[in-house]
Formats: C-alpha cells, structure tokens, sequence
C-alpha cells in the first residue's frame, strides 16, 4: 500500500465529462491526495453525438427527431465502470473517497450499495440522493423540484429519441443564457464558455428511469455526505433538503451535510472551498473511524 493519505473518486453528472474537476483536482493533489477520474459510459470520449448535430445548415427539427445512439447507455454500465474505477484506487490507499456531482450521484449510490467495504465516504455534490426504488425522473417531477431550469434546455421528446438532449453548442443568445442560469449562475464567462464546449448533447433516457437499489446494511453502512448548493437552479436547495430527508428517515441514520453559497457547479466558481470541505470530511471521518474501532 503506498503512502497516499486518500483517493478522491470524482464522478461528473449529467452531459459532463472528467473535466468538470479539472480545477479541484490540483488543489487536493497538493494537499497529498490522489484523484481519480472518469468519463462514464455516454459521456465524453465515450459520447457519440446525433449525425444531426453536425449538419450544416443546422436543421433544428431535425436534431429534436433524430433518435439517439446514446440511447442503449444503461445505468449498470455507469454503475460498473466506478465501481472498476474503486477498485483501482482500493489499490492506492485504504481510504476511498467517492464524490457525486448532479446526476452522478445515481450511480455513487449504486456503487455504495455493492462495495460499501471500499469506501472510506460517499459524497454528493448538489447530487441526486434518491430513495430505494424511485427513479431520478420520478424525483426530479417532485414538488421541490418545480423551480428546476434544466427541463427547459430539452430538445425533442426524451421518450421518443431515448435520451435527454440539449444544444450546449446553440448560438441562440436566449438558450445560452438559460444554460448558464441552470447550471453556471455564479461561473465566470470564460469558464462557461469552457466547460458548454465540453458538453455533450445526449444523456441516455434509460439511466433516468432505472430505479435507485440501496439498502440499510449496505448502502446505509457507508458514512454519507451532502454538499448543499444554495444558489442552484438546477437541482434547488429545496429538492436537495427533501432528498436528504428522504432518505435519511428510509435508511435510518444521516447525512451529514455541508452547505457552498454557490449555483450548481462550485468546481468552476468556488474551487477552493469546495475542496476543503472534501479534505475536512476526510479527516472528519477517519477521525471517526479511530474512535469506533474496537
């Protein structure tokens, strides 16, 4: 085993790609952890975009009807490639630490439940915390949820293309400012710039619809952290605070929770402060690890 205090697993959400953390990860590198990242099945290097997207003229009906290749990207094959990724970073050090942003938090917990005795804690960030047996459409169709801007980016009827697709590429003014509303409000211009040309269109409608499988004595066996972001449109700190509920009183112990004035994506707009509250709940929990132990 090497020396590394930790390994941070860093699991991006919907639409993104590993580069989402591409300003947390040098922070916690020079503090002496190790970071790992991926771009999960349908996502990055692995998204194949609609032959219509790069049809020029651009012809919007057509991008809204063309169905998916993306479509086939299932859950369990999100699931499966973090959970690979964790078992990499075991190899690393005793103390995994696994971190979901939006979306991925779907899969930190599918990956929680089936190898809980990996992980040091599981983290999400603004992430969807979902209670066993609901699915993310189902949650994300809640009542705290009505305030969520991300629905009107969709293009095209999700059911019938068999993904969720936006055009992070538009040059529509009023697309791009919703786009920055819904997931970049306090994010830089030049950083929104970089991270919309890092988006792919396509999430797979099959991951939003796969219900959520944790369990107490796996699952809730798992010290568990929520990273609240208050000024987000699109997952709103009241759907964030209901999930936490939620789930808490349906696995029977709780979330610890840690709160960021910032929209959706901190690693852009608040780096820095986003990683101490990742380094302090390592420490936290391994300091409650000494005391636990028999």
């Amino acid at each position: 085993m090497s020396a590394t205090k930790a390994v941070f697993v860093l699991v991006h959400g919907a639409w993104h790609n590993h580069s989402t953390w591409n300003k947390v990860t040098p922070i916690l590198g020079a503090n002496g952890f190790a970071v790992l990242t991926l771009d999960l099945p349908g996502a990055g290097v692995n998204a194949i975009a609609p032959t219509s997207l790069g049809l020029r003229p651009f012809d919007p009906a057509a991008f809204a009807a063309e169905p998916s290749p993306s479509a086939d990207v299932t859950q369990e094959a999100r699931t499966q490639a973090v959970v690979a990724l964790v078992k990499e970073a075991a190899l690393l050090s005793d103390n995994v630490i696994l971190v979901g942003h939006s979306a991925g938090g779907m899969t930190i917990s599918a990956v929680a439940e089936q190898v809980p005795n990996l992980l040091l804690a599981v983290v999400y960030l603004a992430g969807f915390l979902v209670p066993n047996g609901m699915t993310l459409l189902a949650m994300l169709m809640h009542e705290t949820m009505s305030s969520a801007l991300g629905p009107r980016l969709f293009v095209g009827d999700p059911a019938a293309i068999g993904a969720t697709r936006i055009h992070a590429g538009s040059t529509d003014e009023a697309y791009r400012s919703l786009l920055k509303a819904s997931f970049y409000g306090d994010v830089s211009e030049s950083d929104f710039a970089y991270m919309a040309s890092q988006l792919h269109c396509d999430e797979s409608a099959a991951g939003a619809v796969a219900p959520s499988e944790i369990t107490p004595g796996r699952f809730g066996a798992v010290p568990r952290h929520y990273i609240r972001c208050t000024q987000d449109c699109a997952i709103p700190v009241t759907g964030q605070d209901h999930m936490i509920a939620t789930v808490d009183d349906a696995i029977g112990n709780k979330t610890i929770t840690h709160t960021l004035e910032t929209s959706h994506s901190p690693f852009l707009s608040q780096p820095a402060a986003l990683s101490k509250i990742l380094i302090d709940i390592y420490a936290q929990t391994l300091a409650e690890r000494s005391v636990d132990a028999p």
